[in-house]
């Protein structure tokens, strides 16, 4: 989390290092709202990027196995919000993310399902070892 982050004009960043723990995410979903309400996102935008954050972290906290906190990092961008959520616990397999189908329906699965129909791209980059980021992006719409 201390790595400089090479910024540009186009570009201002928020970052954000809170406790694993579940009653933490209240506060990252303000803060990420407060981001996004600074850029051209409708009300209801404002409000899928904050239930997408919201999943997105307590995802994290679940499979955190062993991490104390998680990271939250978010890019103002003339073209949208990119928001990255990090957690260095040993996670879930990568491949497991990556194949679940938007229209599978299971227990457990939702929260992906939900990150993925909200945010225009989500990727992960899943570490066994170092744990995982989750990226997503919403484009602007003006």
């Amino acid at each position: 989390m201390n790595q400089p982050v090479a910024e540009s004009a186009d570009v201002d960043v928020v970052e954000l290092r809170v406790p694993c723990k579940a009653e933490w995410v209240a506060l990252v979903r303000l803060s990420v709202a407060a981001v996004a309400s600074r850029l051209k996102f409708s009300l209801d935008e404002i409000e899928d990027i904050k239930l997408a954050v919201a999943e997105a972290c307590t995802n994290a906290i679940q499979h955190a196995h062993g991490s104390a906190y998680i990271e939250i990092t978010c890019e103002a961008r003339a073209d949208g919000l990119r928001v990255n959520v990090r957690d260095y616990g040993r996670g879930t397999r990568a491949e497991a993310i990556r194949s679940r189908d938007l229209e599978e329906e299971r227990v457990g699965g939702l929260g992906v399902f939900l990150i993925r129909s909200l945010m225009d791209d989500v990727t992960y980059d899943v570490h066994p070892e170092h744990g995982t980021r989750l990226v997503m992006i919403k484009k602007s719409s003006a």
